[in-house]
Formats: structure tokens, C-alpha cells, sequence
């Protein structure tokens, strides 16, 4: 088995794509280990504020299978495969961390796994260093509490919502 690491935001109607979404990936792969929510300013445009957390699980299952879930659930709740990367969504699901796998695109070579929004966006970094954090990313060998405590607080523009 695998543990897998997912990144969930919304920020249309995300009081009812959240809980849907964690249903349907509960479904899918079973129990999950879920961060609290954290509210963050939309970046890279103007939109309403996100709610983004981090749910883990373990699988059998191939990194293409999980990913072609994700992208499934994400469908259901109106986000199509043309959508805009920095533009107000529904539901956006992202595998950050399949184990330790690295992974990276064949045509390209632009490193898939472990996703480089963990080390770019605190409303990544700091769900995922809340569940895991001895957890170490397979690149740096850093644990994410490590990576979470060095992380610029000057970019930061979210908080943790009381559950």
C-alpha cells in the first residue's frame, strides 16, 4: 500500500464541493486522514477566498489510476479538462505526493511528483506538515515541519479555521 497525499481547494461554493469531494475520495479509496481547513486569498488572480486542505490514504492502486480518479471526481463537480489554471474553481484536486515516488514528465522532464506546490503555497505546505509532519519529501529529505518552519511568512496570506 501506498500513502497518498491530495491537495483540495474551492472557492465557488466550496461549502458543498468540500464535504462532496471528501465523501467521494472516501468511496474511492477508503479512510482518510484529513487536515483542518484553511482560509486563503486567491493567488495568481482575483476570486473569492479558497478553503484548502490536505487528505491522505493509503492504496493499491497505480499513480495513473489515482490521478484519473481525481480528475473524475473534479468533473462531477463542473470543473472541466480545458480549465483555467489561475481562475476561481469549483473543486481542484491535486496529487502531491504518491509515497515517495519522483516522477517526472516525459516530454518535458518537469518534475509531476512531488508536486512543486508544496514548496511554493503555505495553503499546501501547511495542511500537509499539520498530518505528516516527520514525513520527509523524497527530493529535499526535509520533513515537512522543517519545510513549514523555514517557509517565508511574508508570502502567508491565510488562516486556519476553527472546526
Amino acid at each position: 500500500m501506498t500513502k497518498v497525499f491530495v491537495s483540495i481547494g474551492s472557492n465557488l461554493e466550496r461549502e458543498r464541493h468540500i464535504p462532496q469531494a471528501l465523501e467521494e475520495l472516501e468511496k474511492a479509496f477508503g479512510p482518510l486522514q484529513i487536515s483542518s481547513i484553511y482560509e486563503s486569498e486567491a493567488e495568481g488572480f482575483e476570486g473569492p477566498p479558497f478553503h484548502n486542505l490536505v487528505a491522505a490514504f493509503e492504496t493499491g492502486l497505480p499513480v495513473e489510476k489515482v490521478y484519473e480518479t481525481l480528475k473524475e471526481i473534479e468533473q462531477r463537480h463542473g470543473r472541466g479538462p480545458g480549465s483555467r489554471k489561475f481562475a476561481s474553481r469549483t473543486l481542484d484536486l491535486d496529487l502531491i505526493l504518491y509515497g515517495d515516488l519522483i516522477l517526472k514528465d516525459p516530454a518535458d522532464g518537469r518534475q509531476l511528483l512531488p508536486r512543486d506546490d508544496i514548496l511554493r503555497y503555505a495553503f499546501v505546505l501547511e495542511p500537509l506538515a499539520e498530518i505528516a509532519p516527520e514525513r520527509r519529501h523524497p527530493v529535499l529529505g526535509k520533513t515537512y515541519r522543517e519545510l513549514w518552519r523555514s517557509f517565508d511568512r511574508g508570502r502567508i496570506k491565510q488562516r486556519k479555521l476553527e472546526s
